[in-house]
């Protein structure tokens, strides 16, 4: 057991990922603005210089977003054929949307789960 589990019971990495919170307290927020990782949580001070999700985010985003936004694009036009000009106008926005949404949800899940598995690095500062 180490030091840092007696002082902060284990939260889950998924929950707290998603919805952006500390991976050792789950109550600090991690980002700071929509995007930027906080330098530290607000709650219980863990540094976050840790963190360092790279362009693993990117890759789920684009993965997820593009399925599902080819397949409603898809599925509109062979049902409706709309104009060419109503898909710009419709899928530009939801797209920006959904990246920047998924984005921040994806990103503080691969950094909860680095904080978990202690990946990427020797060893993480829990104190």
């Amino acid at each position: 057991m180490t030091e840092d589990n007696a002082h902060y019971p284990p939260v889950d990495p998924y929950t707290t990922g998603l919805l952006g919170r500390c991976p050792r307290c789950g109550n600090g927020n991690l980002f700071q603005g929509m995007l930027k990782v906080a330098p530290r949580c607000n709650a219980c001070g863990l540094d976050y210089s840790f963190v360092d999700a790279g362009d693993g985010p990117v890759v789920f985003v684009m993965l997820i977003v593009g399925f599902v936004l080819m397949g409603l694009a898809l599925w509109l036009e062979f049902t409706f054929s709309p104009p060419v000009w109503l898909h710009i106008v419709l899928w530009g926005p939801i797209s920006v949307g959904m990246v920047i949404i998924v984005q921040r949800m994806v990103k503080g899940l691969l950094i909860s789960l680095q904080y978990k598995n202690n990946a990427g690095q020797g060893t993480i500062d829990r104190g």
